[in-house]
């Protein structure tokens, strides 16, 4: 296993983060926050329009036809930013299309939101899906409930795990609005024999499960990350009693321990994702990801108390990876269900 980004990666890093540093400035994050849209359309624009978006989508569909290393590079860089777009839920659904999909399927209409509907109410992360898949005449219709599906409004479609395999819906579904950390776009969708095409059968459902968990937790990284530039920027600059805060030993303790959370969530991101992309069993690694996913939401705490009275100011930036933390650990389910999973594994 290689760590190390190929040159194709490493260009991808940067495009991403050259662009996102010129979309997702401080100015834009702020007006985007006072504004209420779901996202920046601006940024979404800008990132279909360098084909970030696409980089799952096969070639022969216009794509690049990369894999999950790929979509966890970019996605470290929009966490890196705490970026409102849509990134995660589309490019995990584009990429579960390049895999389950027909060749008419894995062609997504331009610059359109895709998500994926995975959780239920009342059932464990890990639990197979209670939605219903029926038979009608040549195609299927789906009866149930999801619950935490980001962009669940906005989606052109949606990739539903059901009892029956993954289906690809793109209408009929009635989606109710959730409250989520970040501001971000959350729905309960509701499916009352919505028609839907089969993509794969009951085996897949795991599949999309592991690239949806590669995806949180290369975004959790990635803002994890830009805590803790944040956070040791301030401690370099801060001072007090004459000295700089870095100076002092329980500071450098405390962010020593942020930077441990950040490599820990790195390297289980890394790992996960290389696994998926080489076809080989990623679920423990992955559930080891997302349990560090809810250590790095811990991690931000310590962030937060690092900055003092600053850290609970709503117009610092240090708000808004906080914020993005917690939305990311509860699209995940939490340490506890994190726990389950590995217990059950291992």
């Amino acid at each position: 296993m290689d760590f190390n980004l190929d040159e194709t990666q490493q260009d991808l890093r940067t495009l991403t983060a050259d662009l996102l540093a010129k979309e997702a400035t401080q100015e834009r994050l702020e007006a985007h926050e006072k504004s209420g849209r779901p996202y920046d359309e601006r940024l979404w624009q800008a990132l279909c329009q360098a084909g970030l978006m696409s980089v799952c989508v096969p070639e022969d569909a216009g794509g690049a036809g990369l894999g999950s290393v790929e979509l966890a590079v970019v996605l470290r860089e929009v966490g890196a930013r705490a970026a409102p777009a849509p990134a995660l839920a589309t490019l995990v659904s584009t990429l579960a299309l390049a895999r389950y999909g027909t060749p008419e399927q894995q062609r997504p209409p331009a610059d359109s939101v895709g998500t994926v509907a995975l959780r239920e109410a009342g059932r464990a992360p890990a639990d197979p899906p209670s939605t219903a898949a029926e038979r009608d005449g040549d195609g299927w219709v789906l009866t149930g409930r999801k619950v935490g599906v980001p962009y669940g409004s906005e989606a052109a479609y949606v990739l539903v795990a059901a009892d029956e395999g993954v289906f690809l819906v793109t209408g009929g579904w009635t989606a109710h609005p959730e409250f989520a950390a970040n501001g971000e776009s959350l729905a309960t969708v509701v499916l009352d024999r919505t028609p839907a095409e089969r993509l794969a059968g009951p085996e897949a459902v795991s599949g999309l499960r592991q690239i949806f968990t590669a995806a949180v937790a290369a975004q959790a990284s990635g803002v994890l990350a830009g805590a803790l530039t944040l956070t040791t920027e301030y401690i370099k600059n801060r001072k007090q009693f004459g000295r700089a805060l870095a100076e002092f030993q329980a500071v450098t303790v405390q962010i020593a321990d942020v930077y441990i959370a950040t490599r820990a969530l790195d390297v289980a991101v890394w790992s996960g994702a290389w696994l998926l992309a080489n076809d080989l069993p990623a679920e423990e690694d992955l559930a080891v990801a997302a349990f560090h996913v809810s250590e790095a939401y811990k991690a931000l705490y310590t962030c937060q108390h690092l900055h003092g009275g600053l850290g609970l100011d709503v117009t610092y930036p240090l708000h808004r990876y906080f914020a993005h933390a917690k939305h990311l650990t509860h699209l995940l389910g939490g340490a506890d269900a994190q726990l389950d999973l590995i217990g059950a594994l291992v």
